[in-house]
């Protein structure tokens, strides 16, 4: 198989589903021709039984072929706004790691994403709906029950000799009230509001968001 074959299919199941655009974005976005392009090898991994496909949005989504999302999944968009914010982030650049919906326990949060950017790590939300207070308030408690676990402080990504709790990085229109002592919450509307905040560091980790 071709490397690039095999990064498409590796993305498909990390982000569930893909949109050829945004295949266009992550895998042809350097080549003279990218739609055409991807048009081509999309095609021939869907005929290859590779990747399955539905044609109900106004562009073809991707799945990869033993994939559990299905296509009708209220989850879908979901999925594909996820994507987005990897797209924007890369180009933003500093992106580092981006591991989709990593699992830490019951009882605790479960981030859409955990990033590690611009030498910063954080736990991304996407608020595509709007939450109660009550919802919200029970998405609080689990990062703060996570913070207090332990569990975060095993991570191999953690800097020598000190332990950082990622800030949470809430992407939504609406603003809520939240406060808490242990977990840092930055609500912004596009990830890109927070360049201004997040300087780059080359080696280890850091958190400072003003």
């Amino acid at each position: 198989m071709r490397k690039r074959d095999k990064a498409i299919l590796d993305d498909l199941v990390r982000f569930r589903a893909l949109t050829r655009n945004q295949i266009i974005d992550i895998h042809f976005g350097d080549l003279r021709n990218p739609v055409a392009n991807a048009n081509a090898v999309m095609l021939r991994l869907y005929r290859q039984g590779y990747v399955e496909r539905t044609a109900d949005y106004k562009q073809y989504v991707y799945f990869p072929a033993d994939g559990t999302l299905r296509k009708d999944s209220a989850k879908l968009r979901h999925f594909l706004a996820i994507a987005d914010v990897y797209i924007r982030m890369r180009k933003l650049g500093g992106l580092k790691r981006f591991n989709v919906e990593p699992k830490y326990g019951k009882g605790y949060a479960e981030p859409d994403a955990f990033v590690i950017w611009r030498g910063s790590p954080f736990f991304i939300e996407v608020q595509r709906s709007i939450y109660s207070e009550r919802q919200i308030a029970d998405k609080v408690a689990r990062y703060e029950a996570l913070a207090r676990s332990g569990v975060i402080e095993k991570e191999a990504w953690q800097p020598k000799g000190k332990t950082v709790m990622p800030a949470v990085i809430m992407l939504t229109e609406t603003r809520y009230a939240i406060e808490s002592k242990t977990v840092r919450f930055v609500q912004v509307a596009d990830i890109g509001e927070l360049i201004p905040k997040v300087k780059p560091k080359i080696e280890g980790i850091r958190m400072k968001i003003s």
